[in-house]
């Protein structure tokens, strides 16, 4: 009977393929990309994809948004997932389509952004043969995915589109590549439709975090006599906002957040001491070294936020350790309790076994503790000569623009450099998502097409663009992009006529030795702007940087370039050199 059953089921499954539609692998893949609710592709055209542009040609719910650059399209697809939580993705061709990508893959890897990136290959037979646009895409990106795909079958790429986006959204989220050749685009094979669910017996990420170690956990922050609260990105991309804010509420204890954290607990809050690391607030920094159990979720513990571990370690200090992925845990300081599992889960459990226990703080413990935190807050790290009337102060654009918008719903992209930390330090975030920026790989030129991504995908929302000269001419020419596409978003160039952050180690650590720092050949961005059928605006005096942004903010439909002639000289204060502790701290100017 066995036996014919298993035919049965050989049979049907035969009958099934023999009236499923034939349809062409490109076909597929616009069918996979409807299944997962996607809206828009960012991409470029080129040979060895062809067919996946004839196929989105003849289909109208996924809108296809021509970049002028391959980095800019992953970088849009990037912004948009940073900005709303969903898959971000990206079509590029074979070759130099996929070498132009790399860069906004590797900057997706290491900030963890879920993202599907389909590229384009030479066909199956040419593999290997040094064909015209070919590259080892698999070779090439293995160490900056989180997976990657070479398709060799048509008959596979449902599957291995289902497969992609699940491994793209979840555990800690990351970037896929499926490197599609251009013979399985075009073959047509039966469509038995879209997989419902997918079973991955080599991937099964960590959700739920062990309730014995969530309960010790627990018990040593309740003991605690100087207890701290330090989030990463992790927070944001684990949806555990809420949770979060409710465990301080519960608790009353500090918090800080990462570069990468900042909005995930919020930044009007007396309660959030700032950002912490390398240009992070004294009373962040001062509270890291000298808290005695500290609670790290979703972080890194990243050398750009504890400076050297040497130093780190010469407090003694209980640690515990929330994340997803556990490569992350115990990877550069030593934990005393590591908890693997989705940041939202664990805090959810860590607040009802809080809520259930009568045990708190001493509350005189705690008081004591907020006095020194208060004590060092009081130093008022941030001060700047805010009453400049001769020159712009980048601090006070950055800070004229969060008066502004703060009741807004804003969102602000940055690239990297000076003008980036300006904008972390001065810009209060209090809700998440809102502050775009690359900090795992510090990628200068992300800050317009991250901007474009976002506001594809929020039209009613404020964008805004903080960048340097620098930085915002690796990916200018996206200033065409945002016109085709009617993204009008607003650049804030704070222009120093230097490469800033590169001048200000120079003058620190390389008794100012200005190598390659400084701009001679500069265009003139008005200009550059309004060919670009864009409003440019030069602003020199310090008295006209409310004014300018006002008039660009009415300007609710255009791309606004305002380029800030800033102060040269400015450098960003709170720095921690490399190499020294977070609390060996340069305070300004007269520190060097």
């Amino acid at each position: 009977m066995k036996h014919n059953s298993a035919e049965n089921a050989s049979a049907a499954m035969a009958d099934t393929a023999a009236k499923a539609p034939e349809l062409m692998g490109a076909e597929i893949l616009v069918k996979a990309l409807q299944a997962e609710g996607v809206k828009q592709v960012w991409g470029y055209p080129g040979g060895a994809v062809l067919y996946i542009y004839d196929a989105l040609y003849k289909q109208d719910t996924i809108q296809h948004v021509l970049v002028r650059h391959e980095q800019a399209a992953v970088h849009a697809a990037d912004g948009f997932a940073r900005a709303t939580g969903e898959v971000g993705v990206a079509l590029v061709t074979s070759g130099p389509g996929v070498t132009n990508a790399v860069t906004g893959i590797a900057t997706a890897y290491m900030d963890s952004i879920p993202m599907v990136i389909v590229t384009g290959q030479v066909p199956t037979a040419a593999i290997g043969l040094d064909a015209f646009q070919e590259c080892d895409t698999v070779g090439i990106t293995r160490p900056i995915v989180k997976h990657n795909f070479l398709v060799k079958n048509a008959e596979d790429l449902a599957l291995t589109m289902k497969k992609a986006f699940h491994i793209a959204r979840s555990g800690r989220p990351g970037p896929v590549v499926v490197d599609i050749p251009k013979d399985v685009s075009f073959k047509r094979v039966p469509y038995t439709g879209y997989p419902e669910s997918v079973e991955m017996r080599s991937y099964n990420p960590v959700r739920k975090g062990h309730g014995g170690q969530i309960r010790k956990a627990l018990q040593l922050l309740l003991a605690a006599k100087r207890p701290y609260i330090y989030t990463g990105g992790g927070v944001l991309l684990g949806d555990a906002v809420a949770e979060l804010r409710e465990l301080v509420d519960l608790l009353g204890y500090p918090v800080t957040n990462t570069l990468m954290g900042l909005g995930a607990f919020p930044a009007s809050d007396k309660r959030f001491l700032g950002m912490l690391g390398m240009h992070g607030t004294l009373e962040a920094n001062n509270t890291m070294q000298n808290c005695d159990v500290l609670l790290a979720v979703g972080a890194r513990f990243d050398d750009r936020v504890i400076g050297n571990p040497k130093h780190f370690a010469q407090n003694e200090r209980k640690i515990i350790h929330v994340d997803v992925d556990p490569s992350s845990i115990s990877k550069r300081v030593k934990v005393d309790i590591p908890i693997v599992g989705d940041c939202k889960d664990v805090l959810r459990e860590l607040i009802n076994m809080i809520k259930e226990s009568p045990q708190r703080v001493e509350p005189s413990d705690l008081a004591a503790w907020w006095t020194t935190i208060e004590g060092w807050r009081a130093r008022n790290c941030l001060a700047y000569d805010d009453q400049n009337q001769e020159v712009i102060k980048p601090q006070k654009v950055i800070q004229t623009l969060w008066n502004m918008t703060k009741d807004a719903d804003a969102y602000v992209t940055s690239d990297v450099g000076q003008h980036q930390m300006w904008a972390a330090q001065y810009y209060g975030f209090d809700k998440p998502r809102r502050w775009i920026n690359s900090g795992g790989l510090g990628t200068m030129g992300v800050g317009i097409p991250y901007a474009m991504g976002i506001k594809l995908a929020k039209p009613e929302a404020e964008v805004y663009c903080v960048t340097g000269e620098g930085s915002v001419q690796m990916c200018i020419q996206e200033l065409s992009t945002c016109l085709q596409y009617n993204t009008p978003i607003k650049v804030l160039s704070l222009n120093n006529r230097y490469l800033g952050m590169v001048r200000q180690w120079q003058e620190v650590e390389y008794a100012g030795r200005y190598s390659s720092s400084y701009m001679d050949a500069l265009p003139d961005f008005v200009k550059l702007a309004e060919s670009y059928g864009h409003v440019g605006m030069l602003i020199e005096r310090p008295q006209d940087v409310e004014g300018a942004l006002h008039e660009a903010r009415n300007l609710k439909d255009r791309t606004v370039f305002m380029d800030f002639r800033t102060d040269q000289t400015e450098n960003v204060f709170p720095m921690v050199q490399a190499g020294k502790g977070i609390t060996e701290m340069l305070m300004g100017s007269e520190d060097l």
